[in-house]
């Protein structure tokens, strides 16, 4: 849910916390198909659709669109259910980000066959 302290005097919520929580859901499905540790290392795509405000309640959807060697690739779609507006449920972001699998070093590693 997006708070207050998320947003500006206008009751905007700021893009720069909704990018953190979309890293975050992405890294979480990069983390399940690597079996380990991921590392951000690209935004392919970011798109506002539209805003979000205090009270939203917002759900995070990811779907891993390429695996490489090294590398994972996950589209992230975000809806924001409006809950002072009767429940309202809108799509508000998306974005695809680059996850590279690495080691205890940090350093890339091949991932584990699917």
């Amino acid at each position: 849910m997006a708070m207050p302290a998320d947003a500006n005097p206008s009751g905007d919520v700021f893009g720069g916390w909704i990018m953190a929580q979309v890293d975050v859901a992405g890294a979480i499905a990069a983390v399940e198909r690597a079996k380990g540790r991921v590392a951000t290392v690209a935004v392919n795509s970011f798109v506002f659709k539209k805003p979000v405000f205090v009270g939203d309640v917002l759900s995070f959807y990811t779907d891993i669109v390429r695996v490489g060697r090294t590398s994972i690739t996950v589209c992230i779609e975000v809806y924001a259910q409006r809950v002072q507006l009767d429940a309202e449920v809108v799509k508000v972001t998306e974005a695809t980000v680059v996850y590279v699998a690495t080691d205890g070093a940090r350093r890339p590693r091949v991932l584990p066959p699917d």
